[in-house]
């Protein structure tokens, strides 16, 4: 579960670190992946895994659509204006779902849903397995990407300092337009990962964009080394609490995020804001 929610964070806060614009619609994003990646299997009954490229890049696309028509005019009026317009885009999918699919659980239940790798009394269940491994893998895709190509360099540059790029030449909108397509790329995945691990109905994105909101902040807000630290330690926190304090498992989630950062008030891996600065 870790290395899923390190997928599914890594989107956000690369959409913060570049736009900073906090990305509230991304559970809506996920869910949407999730529905349709049900629908089709229940169409077809195809392997859902195979989905994951379509799903990916058609999300990719749904994202750059998202913000060429609607991020990038408000943009320019303030982080503010930009939460609110996402929940917008977060009500309006979850109403537009509700209609489509209709407000009920939904699953894929493929060969190996029940099915599970025993090591001596270890216990793997293959869906949450495959799942871990299929991310790490995008994972680490996305880091090479975004660490080797000149448009992963773009992204970071843009990231790190928007008017110094834009003097080498980078295009903001450009850059924000391939950042925000790269995260919801992360939920079009993400969503297939889910769908074959848990039951998905639309209302579900409220759950999950609250832990990856808590994700990012524990890391760093814009930080993805630090998100994918943060979802490590959250995902080994939460199974341990099902495994043993199942009722005090969502607790155990968000007090881990509240006792670090009562000590380290910008995240793991976050910068601290020099006060003569804010002032």
């Amino acid at each position: 579960m870790g290395g899923v929610y390190a997928l599914l964070s890594s989107g956000v806060t690369l959409i913060f670190g570049v736009l900073d614009v906090v990305n509230v619609a991304q559970g809506s994003f996920l869910v949407f992946s999730a529905l349709l990646t049900w629908q089709i299997w229940d169409l077809t009954g195809i392997e859902p895994l195979l989905l994951i490229p379509v799903m990916g890049a058609l999300m990719a696309f749904f994202g750059w659509i998202i913000y060429r028509g609607l991020v990038k005019r408000v943009v320019p009026q303030g982080p503010g204006m930009t939460v609110l317009l996402m929940f917008g885009v977060a009500i309006a999918m979850e109403g537009i779902l509700n209609i489509a699919f209709g407000n009920k659980f939904k699953s894929v239940t493929p060969p190996y849903f029940t099915q599970s790798l025993q090591i001596g009394e270890l216990v793997l269940p293959y869906p949450q397995l495959i799942s871990g491994i299929m991310a790490v893998v995008v994972l680490v895709a996305l880091y090479f990407y975004l660490k080797l190509s000149w448009a992963g360099r773009a992204l970071r540059a843009s990231a790190q300092n928007k008017d110094g790029a834009a003097l080498v030449g980078i295009s903001s909108i450009k850059a924000s337009s391939l950042a925000f397509a790269i995260g919801a790329m992360t939920a079009g995945v993400g969503g297939v990962l889910l769908i074959i691990m848990y039951p998905i109905y639309p209302a579900t994105q409220y759950d999950w964009i609250a832990k990856l909101l808590g994700i990012i902040v524990l890391g760093g807000m814009g930080s993805i080394p630090g998100a994918v630290i943060a979802s490590m330690i959250l995902g080994i926190s939460e199974a341990f609490a099902q495994a043993y304090i199942p009722q005090w498992s969502a607790a155990i989630f968000f007090g881990v995020i509240l006792v670090v950062l009562l000590f380290r008030p910008e995240g793991l891996l976050g910068e601290k804001t020099r006060e003569d600065v804010t002032t």
